[in-house]
């Protein structure tokens, strides 16, 4: 269906079958997702190939890459679940506020974080978990890393500000076209040009600045509400939206950061004998993991869209009816994934690092603990997802800070402390575990407010 104006999309939102309509939107998210995490994985694949260090050191850095995504999703969630939400209610001249000032605030968000990392940053590198034979590449990882922090927040803002709005086909090109260059300039400059893990680092920069200019033009397709300078019209009420809906975002991102920077610490101090190998180890089950979990995040961002549109129209059914659906096929294939990942949990760490066995013995055990529990991350995921859709922020920041924040955090300094090396590779099955508990009360409360609206006039 070609879709030129907000009204079109407004009733394409309202009117498609639901599950149609969330697999349409999730194709384009999944991919986005999945593609966005190989080139990840790319990064730790070929810094690999250099030694242990330089792989510890990408793990480093990701904590740092984690807080600008974190300010990048709270601006781009934030601003987009409003749009869909007035989108919904027909609020046009709202939703178009909403965007500019999402938009330009991210931008500016991001000059910030690049000026004061770039003046600080061999103390950060030190603060992130560096041991002193890491901190040379982390130091020349970070520095080139945080030149395209401008890019990735805003990028970030118009990725799911074109999400919200329905036109996750868009949203995936800018994606998409940055991580495929991503991946193509990642053995180019740091072997062909001899650049080392610098050359990673501009890989990744200059991809960033390559989805930026995309976005930047496939906004204008599909319908979409444009970013216009004229009204940037920032006030209390438009950011206070923006903080209901994108905390829960930075939430999950800013803690996953944090939580990032206590499992490096954590590694080195109980890893023993293994030294760098157990912080590489835990940094290649980090990407292995995301990479898992990453089309289950794009199914749940096609999720998104449906349930802020037809939320705000005060359609309850479609809302219940997408979560549902959504939590049940989520399951079924995590299930296989993480049966998958248990069989060949040794393999997939030895992609990474083939030769050292010491971060293969780390990885396997932390690996297939995690797997064991990839399927709880259905409810999780959806639950958070719906919560924040709907605007529902406190108790979507709850869910998402659970599983790497509330949960995590104490568990990093509890488990180590009693089981050694085996408590930082299970804390995160831990911590999955106890988040499910908290989220179920949390996602079945909302659920019967929805159903107790329906009786009483919703649809």
């Amino acid at each position: 269906m070609s879709i030129t104006n907000t009204e079109e999309k407004r009733e394409y939102m309202l009117e498609t079958p639901v599950k149609k309509l969330v697999c349409t939107l999730a194709g384009p998210t999944i991919l986005s997702m999945l593609i966005t995490s190989f080139y990840n994985m790319a990064d730790t694949f070929f810094v690999g190939k250099i030694n242990t260090q330089a792989t510890a050191a990408v793990g480093v850095v990701f904590s740092v890459m984690a807080i600008i995504q974190a300010l990048g999703f709270f601006f781009g969630h934030g601003s987009g679940n409003y749009i869909s939400r007035k989108l919904g209610a027909n609020e046009i001249d709202e939703a178009e506020k909403m965007s500019s000032i999402g938009f330009f605030t991210a931008f500016m968000a991001g000059i910030l974080v690049m000026a004061a990392g770039l003046l600080f940053v061999r103390p950060i590198a030190k603060a992130l978990g560096s041991t002193d034979t890491i901190l040379p590449y982390t130091i020349s990882y970070l520095g080139i890393i945080l030149l395209g922090a401008p890019a990735m927040t805003s990028s970030l803002v118009l990725n799911n500000q074109m999400r919200f709005q329905g036109s996750a086909f868009y949203a995936m090109i800018g994606i998409v076209s940055g991580a495929v260059l991503n991946i193509i300039l990642d053995p180019v400059l740091i072997f062909a040009c001899e650049f080392g893990i610098a050359g990673a680092a501009m890989a990744t920069t200059i991809s960033q600045y390559v989805s930026f200019v995309i976005l930047l033009f496939m906004i204008r397709r599909g319908g979409n509400i444009q970013i216009r300078l004229i009204n940037f019209k920032p006030s209390l009420h438009y950011y206070k939206e923006m903080v209901r809906g994108g905390t829960p975002s930075l939430c999950r991102q800013g803690l996953a950061s944090l939580a990032t920077i206590c499992l490096n610490h954590a590694a080195g101090a109980y890893g023993g004998l293994y030294g760098d190998a157990a912080i590489a180890g835990m940094s290649i089950v980090t990407r292995i993991a995301m990479f898992a979990n990453s089309a289950l995040i794009g199914f749940g961002q096609g999720f998104q869209p449906v349930c802020g549109f037809n939320y705000g129209a005060a359609k309850y059914e479609r809302v219940l009816e997408a979560f549902r659906f959504c939590v049940k096929y989520a399951f079924l294939f995590l299930l296989v994934v993480g049966g998958a990942g248990f069989i060949f949990a040794p393999q997939l760490v030895a992609l990474f690092r083939k030769d050292d066995i010491d971060v293969i013995n780390v990885g396997t055990v932390a690996l297939r603990y995690q797997a064991v529990v990839f399927p709880l991350n259905a409810w999780i995921v959806m639950c958070n997802m719906m919560l924040q859709s709907i605007g529902k922020g406190l108790k979507a920041s709850i869910v998402a800070s659970a599983r790497q924040g509330l949960c995590f955090l104490p568990l990093i300094f509890i488990l180590p402390h009693f089981f050694g090396l085996l408590g930082v590779e299970v804390c995160q099955a831990v911590s999955d575990i106890l988040t499910l508990l908290i989220s179920i009360p949390i996602g079945l409360s909302v659920i019967r407010e929805m159903n107790h609206a329906k009786l009483e006039g919703g649809q």
